[in-house]
């Protein structure tokens, strides 16, 4: 369909009025008789807008008188209309002439590349390995093997559990499955040691099977071993277990930060600026003379592809530059407040690597003042369980 309605933009098309009291019966003998229209608006029950191509408006006369509705044409558009306004002006028929070859040899290409992920997971360097592989913006379609991108990526990623590929007009869309990365399955059967899945200081151990090595006050790093998976008796020989038991430690975690009593700090004043740049298949237009006008700025970029139809990419795309203006600002602290922006500041780095927070014990700060600013340091204490089973490999 949308092909039909690309041809009937290149071949003309005319925007009509239908009026009458049987429209559905209009619409009813044209879809019948398969003529295509497009972009229909009913109006008041007996007015109907809609478009039709050059070519099918002349089997409309017909079709009218049958349903006693009425026709009038309200717009006239595509390139036979322009060609026939400016048919004087020879260069700007050129030019529609060169664009309309421009479409058709672009259509040849691939302008755009869609990447899905299912669960909205990270495929991290696909784009990288699918470039690799010979898919990339405007690569020529005949020259891009599907079947062996696919197989290729699967056999050099273990992170792709399934990838397929679609190519659709000038684009291209990738769906990929990622893989689970499934944790060492420990049976019960299992021969294991209870090792620290973090680093502190010894509170709690109960060792239920297996040996314990080591005790409550003892410092430990991330990896030792805390419960041993064997037993051994006086009188009996040393045998391999499934440790069990329960281990819990003091973990400490700190962070530091200066603060200067004297500080700039950049505020945004609400003042935009737009700019705009032209790409064409790699080639850079800049629409604009210097960067900003501003001293200081943040800038985001959005670039919005042109595209006829859903899956047809042409090889230009518009690039929206908006910087936002921000001025600096001279901040005083006294001693208690630069603490309080200190504390402010590293809460959220420290809170974030405790994964339950129920297990905090006792926050902590420590400052160091200087003459020109004070260095802050928080502390947080925790009691975790951090039990975790190690398969041993007899």
């Amino acid at each position: 369909m949308y092909i039909k309605i690309l041809l009937s933009l290149l071949l003309g098309y005319v925007r009509i009025e239908v009026e009458g009291y049987y429209i559905e019966r209009f619409i009813n003998i044209c879809t019948n008789r398969k003529i295509l229209i497009w972009n229909l608006k009913r109006e008041k029950g007996v007015k109907l807008y809609l478009n039709i191509s050059i070519k099918d408006f002349k089997n409309l006369t017909q079709i009218a008188i049958k349903t006693k509705c009425k026709i009038r044409i309200l717009r006239k558009k595509g390139i036979p209309f322009l060609l026939n306004r400016y048919k004087k002006r020879k260069i700007f028929a050129i030019f529609l002439i060169i664009i309309l070859f421009m479409i058709i040899v672009s259509s040849n290409y691939i302008w755009n590349i869609e990447v899905s992920v299912e669960d909205n997971l990270i495929v991290e360097n696909i784009l990288e390995d699918l470039n690799d592989l010979g898919i990339s913006k405007g690569k020529l379609k005949s020259k891009i093997d599907i079947e062996k991108v696919v197989n290729q990526i699967i056999l050099k990623r273990n992170d792709i559990a399934w990838i397929g590929i679609d190519m659709n007009g000038t684009n291209i869309k990738v769906n990929i499955v990622k893989a689970q990365e499934s944790p060492e399955i420990i049976k019960n059967s299992d021969y294991s040691d209870i090792i620290a899945k973090k680093s502190g200081i010894i509170t709690k151990i109960t060792a239920q099977n297996g040996t314990a090595v080591v005790k409550i006050g003892d410092k430990v790093q991330k990896g030792d071993t805390l419960i041993a998976g064997y037993m051994e008796g006086k009188y009996t020989d040393k045998r391999y277990v499934h440790s069990l038991g329960e281990v819990e430690a003091k973990i400490i975690y700190r962070d530091s930060i200066c603060i200067n009593f004297n500080e700039e700090i950049f505020k945004k004043t609400g003042k935009k600026e737009k700019k705009y740049e032209i790409n064409f298949n790699n080639t850079k237009i800049k629409l604009y003379n210097k960067l900003s006008n501003f001293e200081f700025y943040d800038s985001s970029v959005k670039e919005n592809i042109l595209k006829i139809s859903n899956n047809f990419y042409l090889p230009i795309s518009i690039k929206k530059i908006i910087n936002e203006e921000k001025v600096k600002e001279k901040k005083n602290y006294n001693l208690k407040e630069a603490i309080e922006i200190g504390v402010e500041r590293l809460t959220p780095k420290i809170e974030e690597q405790i994964e339950d927070k129920k297990t905090i014990r006792n926050k902590k700060v420590e400052t160091e003042e200087g003459d020109t600013s004070v260095v802050i340091t928080l502390i947080y204490e925790s009691v975790e369980n951090i039990v975790e089973n190690k398969k041993i490999n007899s």
